[in-house]
C-alpha cells in the first residue's frame, strides 16, 4: 500500500502560478511512474501529467502543455506539479496518481490515489 498526500491547492488569479507536491509513503521503486489527473465539476476525470520512476521520462496532456511542468524529487518521495498561467479552465480538483508500471494517461493504470486537493481560479 503506497499512501499519496497532495497539497498546494487553493484559489488564484487567471495567470497565477500553483505548485502542487504530493509526498508517497513509500520510495521510488515501490510508487513506480507517478502521475496527476484533474476533476472538474460534472465532467470526467482528466489526465493532466505523468512522470516515470527515474524522473526522465514525462508526458504532459496537450491541453496543458507549455503552462504545467512535472517533476520528482525521490529524496523526498515527492512528485510535483507547476501551473503557470493558469486559466479558469483549469479549476479543478487535482488527484495524485501512483504505481504504474510507466508513463501512462490511463488512469486504470495507476494502483494508489490520493484525497484530491482543490484548485480553484477566478478570471
Amino acid at each position: 500500500q503506497v499512501i499519496l498526500t497532495e497539497s498546494g491547492g487553493g484559489s488564484a488569479q487567471a495567470g497565477d502560478s500553483l505548485r502542487l507536491a504530493c509526498v508517497a509513503s513509500a520510495r521510488s521503486d515501490r510508487s513506480g511512474a507517478m502521475g496527476w489527473f484533474r476533476q472538474a465539476p460534472e465532467k470526467e476525470r482528466e489526465f493532466v501529467a505523468s512522470i516515470s520512476t527515474s524522473g526522465f521520462n514525462k508526458w504532459i496532456a496537450d491541453s496543458v502543455k507549455g503552462r504545467f511542468t512535472i517533476d520528482r524529487d525521490n529524496s523526498k518521495n515527492t512528485v510535483y506539479l507547476q501551473m503557470n498561467s493558469l486559466k479558469p479552465e483549469d479549476a479543478a480538483v487535482y488527484y495524485c496518481a501512483a504505481g504504474a508500471g510507466g508513463i501512462t494517461s490511463d488512469s486504470g493504470r495507476y494502483s494508489y490515489w490520493g484525497q484530491g486537493t482543490q484548485v480553484t481560479v477566478s478570471s
